[in-house]
């Protein structure tokens, strides 16, 4: 799975949550990191530079600062000028079908003020439509978008967590299932350097920690046998 990660921010260089995004990207060459307002500071877009990208991956994610209900305005000209019929739609446009397609959302209200009762009056969900339909239009799967509100007042906890979501939903098979992140988790502690962990036992903490995940998934797998078993009678 090959992963267009399309960055979208007029200052995206003092961008506190977007330097975070773009320094927890882990290292693998799977994963493409593109910002469009640093490739094209004049904002004359390569048309035909940027099909190639999007031929050449199989998820695109749209990563930007959701300013008034959508992306800033190079995003908004790169979707005009890149979308061309004949290549994302129309007659053989079929250039994008089947590809993935999702958001990677920087809100500065909290969640609440995009629910039911809350300041904005619609959700993320709503709000978010003509992207739907833009997936949609060309033949995409839409994934549930990424969204992280008011980054600033985040504490550390939070943004550890918002790390590992980031990382799964750039690189995990959707839908991203307990198993796969179980799964991306042994992976990730099978990584690990032992020499940037404090303490002469790091190597049994990780070990120990990997034995846990693997012993709650035999728990789960049995009690899911017991459960199918129960069904059947």
């Amino acid at each position: 799975m090959k992963t267009l990660i399309i960055v979208s921010h007029p200052t995206v260089l003092e961008s506190g949550s977007q330097q975070f995004l773009i320094q927890s990207l882990p290292d693998d060459e799977d994963i493409t990191l593109h910002l469009l307002e640093e490739t094209y500071p004049n904002g004359n877009i390569d048309v035909e530079k940027e099909q190639a990208l999007l031929r050449e991956h199989d998820r695109v994610l749209f990563q930007f600062p959701f300013y008034w209900y959508s992306s800033p305005p190079l995003l908004k000209k790169w979707q005009d000028e890149v979308l061309t019929e004949h290549f994302a739609f129309g007659y053989r446009g079929n250039r994008l079908q089947n590809k993935e397609f999702g958001l990677v959302l920087a809100i500065g209200l909290p969640e609440k003020e995009y629910q039911t009762g809350g300041r904005e009056g619609f959700s993320i969900s709503e709000l978010t439509k003509p992207y739907q339909a833009m997936a949609k239009k060309t033949g995409m799967t839409y994934l549930k978008p990424l969204t992280i509100f008011q980054f600033s007042y985040m504490t550390e906890k939070q943004k550890k967590a918002l790390l590992i979501d980031y990382q799964q939903y750039i690189s995990l098979e959707q839908p991203i299932s307990l198993k796969r992140r179980e799964e991306w988790f042994i992976k990730q502690l099978t990584k690990t350097s032992k020499e940037t962990l404090p303490g002469e036992h790091a190597t049994f903490v990780i070990e120990e920690a990997i034995d846990k995940i693997e012993d709650n998934r035999l728990e789960l797998d049995e009690l899911r046998l017991h459960l199918d078993n129960y069904d059947d009678k």
